[in-house]
């Protein structure tokens, strides 16, 4: 005769072996199988054709500067050559360097005006997104009106007024036109709108800190990544920038590196030695902004994460 304790043990590992309601005997129990994940084909061979439409060119570029000038016109296109070590030799010796000159100055037009782009842009974009004075929506429409104006309308207005001023042909003509950037004062504006919250500002006035200091110690740390994104855009605008030098300038020893092989191009129509030297320039003047765009991601990545406020 079975005690009590022996059913109840036995009851229970019945209730253990039982089936869950609902569910066949012998089928395996726990969560449903996910449904396997199906490709969208037409998209993904539009964005397939989109990247490759974009980086053949970049393709053609790279294996085009490892020939010779003899290989650039006799053998396959994307087959590469044994002429690039020689190619960078002889841009190097270029009339004395000149090359490197046009690095140089390219570097200090998109470095210096991104720079000092940035400042403005981040001082007005934060004046508009918290103070409130009369016309403060003129002003940003004002703005945004240049954000829609073709640089080309400018371009003669600008030459024009500088010219008044005695500065063309110097790299303040060049570099005075970049400070102000209605699109980087819009970023900005925006960015400060959502970074600064209203009720720091108002604690650091009422802890007696002055406008400025609220804004140098306060604001400008919590909008350090919009404004890295201001400098990226402002940089490679500034770097590509080909219009405005060839209006300002008239002598090549202050020509940025886009008319610097603009003009080696030219050059290039009565000498087709010269093409190697373009194609291999061109390839130099793309790896200054990969460098700077790989360093500023992570340094943008990294301010994400660490200057997040939690509200």
């Amino acid at each position: 005769m079975s005690s009590p304790r022996s059913l109840a043990v036995r009851k229970t590992a019945l209730r253990k072996s039982a089936p869950a309601a609902g569910t066949t005997p012998g089928t395996a129990q726990g969560p449903p199988a996910a449904p396997p994940r199906r490709i969208a084909v037409l998209p993904t061979a539009v964005l397939l054709l989109g990247a490759l439409y974009c980086l053949l060119p970049v393709l053609w570029v790279v294996i085009a500067s490892t020939k010779s000038g003899r290989e650039l016109f006799s053998t396959f296109t994307f087959w590469p050559g044994s002429g690039f070590a020689d190619n960078v030799t002889d841009l190097s010796a270029y009339r004395d360097g000149i090359y490197w000159r046009w690095m140089g100055n390219s570097a200090l037009y998109a470095g210096l005006g991104a720079l000092l782009s940035t400042a403005v842009s981040a001082v007005s974009g934060y004046a508009l997104a918290i103070y409130r004075f009369r016309g403060r929506e003129t002003v940003f429409n004002i703005l945004m009106a240049g954000v829609l104006m073709p640089p080309v309308i400018l371009a003669v207005p600008q030459y024009l007024l500088l010219a008044k001023a005695d500065l063309t042909d110097s790299y303040a003509s060049v570099l005075m036109p970049l400070v102000l950037s209605p699109y980087g004062v819009y970023l900005a504006r925006i960015y400060a709108a959502s970074a600064v919250p209203g009720d720091v500002v108002e604690a650091g006035r009422m802890d007696g800190a002055s406008e400025w200091r609220i804004f140098t110690r306060i604001a400008l740390p919590m909008m350090v990544p919009g404004l890295v994104t201001v400098f990226l855009f402002q940089f490679v605008a500034v770097w590509n920038n080909f219009l405005l030098p060839y209006i300002m300038l008239s002598d090549d020893e202050k020509f940025p590196i886009t008319l610097g092989l603009f003009t080696l191009l030219e050059q290039g129509s009565n000498t087709p030695a010269l093409y190697t030297l373009v194609i291999t320039g061109a390839l130099l003047a793309v790896v200054p902004l990969i460098a700077l765009f790989l360093v500023i991601q992570r340094f943008w990545s990294l301010d994400l994460l660490s200057g997040a406020v939690k509200s």
